[in-house]
């Protein structure tokens, strides 16, 4: 049974919708404030909320605002009850978050068909939200057994031969084991730091304002971070020599160890979809009142479907081609993007070259 809770300073109208929603099936709680509907969502969570605009000591306007703040009832459907002059009203209050609005006065075949089609919208809301779930669980389930367990199995393995043998063993093969450890231990590292990066930023997706605002008030050398994010990536992939930067000097408005990081999970990508012995390409410069930083790369390229499919745990075609990570990376660089105020543009031509673009406010340069 789905339980609505009805927040109106009228006795007359709560009456009346709990009475025609109570025959077609529908529980319901009621307040005649604000203030008590709040406290009312928040021990009772029904599946929709019908809320007046106009009413004393706390209006709808003020009630939403803080039933959103809260998560437990932040996605609640919510419901506007309002006359039929208060439609200026109505434009803010669904600007505010409002997912739909009702009438007065209304009749009880409008109330049920309301009532109904914001319900069912939310169950296809929370169907897609279930399906997209499962095709996370799914890639995770590919991705990861093999991610984790390579690099480990090579630790394993390569140690125990050294533990085993180290008595016979020449120095150079001691040393290429230790070296061979070495490399898988800096592999599984990079992906627990990407899954442990990928985690925060899901958390600090909840509140962006306060990670844009520490944005807007840092001032990064756009220049001097990329290039040294940039060198580490092709140290990794043994790649230096097809680097190629052309940075001008100039500063940005965000954070210095987000911005390394998305220039690095870039870079990173542009070799590891490119071959070897093919130039990579790091040029930014400002333009206007921001500085922009194109990465360019020759390698095996996006269809505009895989770009507008970018997202956590996602690796286009990983049955035909050969790759390492857990598909975090580019989602992490446009995230951490957003997130610092900034811009993300993915142009590609499969087989031929892709381009990823990032802008951000530039700041003076001291």
């Amino acid at each position: 049974m789905k339980k609505v809770l009805v927040i109106d300073d009228s006795p007359e109208i709560r009456l009346i919708i709990e009475e025609t929603l109570g025959m077609f099936g529908f529980s319901t709680v009621s307040a005649e404030d604000g203030e008590t509907g709040v406290s009312l969502a928040r021990r009772e969570s029904p599946d929709l909320i019908i809320c007046d605009v106009n009413m004393p000591k706390m209006d709808g306007f003020e009630t939403l605002t803080k039933l959103r703040e809260v998560e437990a009832t932040a996605s609640i459907p919510f419901m506007f009850l309002s006359g039929a002059v208060d439609r200026p009203q109505i434009r803010r209050g669904m600007e505010m978050g409002a997912d739909d609005y009702l009438t007065k006065p209304f009749t009880p075949s409008e109330l049920l068909a309301a009532v109904n089609a914001r319900l069912e919208k939310q169950k296809e809301i929370q169907r897609q939200s279930e399906k997209k779930l499962d095709e996370l669980r799914g890639k995770m389930t590919l991705a990861l057994p093999h991610e984790l367990r390579t690099p480990l199995n090579g630790i394993m393995g390569l140690a125990n031969i050294l533990m085993e043998d180290h008595t016979s063993l020449a120095p150079e093969d001691i040393f290429e084991n230790a070296k061979f450890i070495h490399d898988s231990a800096l592999r599984l590292h990079r992906l627990i730091e990407n899954f442990l990066a990928y985690a925060q930023i899901e958390l600090m997706s909840k509140d962006p304002g306060s990670l844009m605002a520490s944005a807007a008030a840092s001032v990064t050398r756009a220049d001097l971070t990329a290039v040294e994010a940039t060198h580490e990536a092709a140290e990794r992939h043994g790649r230096g020599a097809d680097v190629e930067i052309n940075l001008a000097r100039g500063s940005v408005a965000a954070i210095q160890d987000n911005f390394k990081k998305i220039v690095e999970e870039l870079v990173d990508n542009a070799f590891k979809f490119s071959n070897r012995g093919t130039p990579v390409r790091i040029v930014g410069a400002l333009e206007g009142q921001r500085y922009v930083v194109h990465i360019t790369n020759l390698g095996r390229g996006m269809t505009p479907q895989q770009i507008g499919s970018v997202a956590p745990h996602v690796q286009f075609e990983r049955e035909k081609f050969e790759q390492q990570g857990a598909g975090l990376g580019l989602i992490i660089a446009k995230r951490l993007t957003e997130l610092n105020g900034g811009t993300f543009v993915i142009q590609s031509t499969p087989n031929v070259e892709t381009t990823v673009t990032i802008s951000f406010p530039a700041r003076p340069t001291a």
